[in-house]
């Protein structure tokens, strides 16, 4: 929502990767980092041995939850080491061999790179929900790997019908 107050989330478009009885964990995925995937690449160590598509591809802020962990939401299953399907043909994989392939050209399509995620304890997300701190819409693959970033949350907004610029915090009574 507009008034989300911890800036970390503030106008943060998140993909639920998993959500269950146990929590949920989601991906924020319109928040560039200062980190180049190219430049991520060759601090791990891996050679370009072809060059990527967009050389300057930023990596995304995924959460505050563990930042220093990579994640790479990927259509294209592939046979990746540590690979969990979302939906519709959607998978995460968090094992360095997909970036190796990326790095070879062997990688998938279409594909984001996140360091960290944002996790939700047992409950916590749908007190969020029922709270009126987030908005929800289904996932849309467009909005995922093709629209530039900054535009990411309000065509989030639109696609459910709001629009970001009339919603306010404050409350009235009748």
């Amino acid at each position: 929502m507009p008034d989300m107050e911890d800036t970390r989330f503030s106008e943060a478009v998140t993909y639920i990767v998993k959500h269950d009885e146990e929590g949920a964990v989601g991906l924020v995925i319109n928040k560039p980092l200062d980190l180049s995937l190219t430049k991520l690449l060759e601090e791990i160590r891996l050679p370009m041995l072809k060059p990527l598509a967009d050389p300057e591809m930023p990596v995304l802020f995924g959460g505050p939850v563990s930042s220093e962990a990579g994640f790479v939401l990927h259509k294209d299953k592939g046979e990746w080491n540590s690979s969990l399907e979302v939906e519709g043909g959607l998978c995460v994989t968090s094992s360095r061999d997909i970036l190796d392939a990326i790095s070879q050209g062997k990688g998938p399509r279409e594909y984001l790179v996140v360091l960290g995620y944002a996790g939700w304890s047992a409950g916590q997300l749908e007190k969020e929900m029922a709270d009126n701190a987030w908005l929800m819409c289904p996932a849309d693959e467009n909005l995922l790997f093709e629209l530039p970033y900054e535009g990411r949350w309000q065509a989030a907004a639109h696609k459910i019908g709001v629009d970001l610029h009339l919603l306010t915090s404050q409350v009235g009574h009748a």
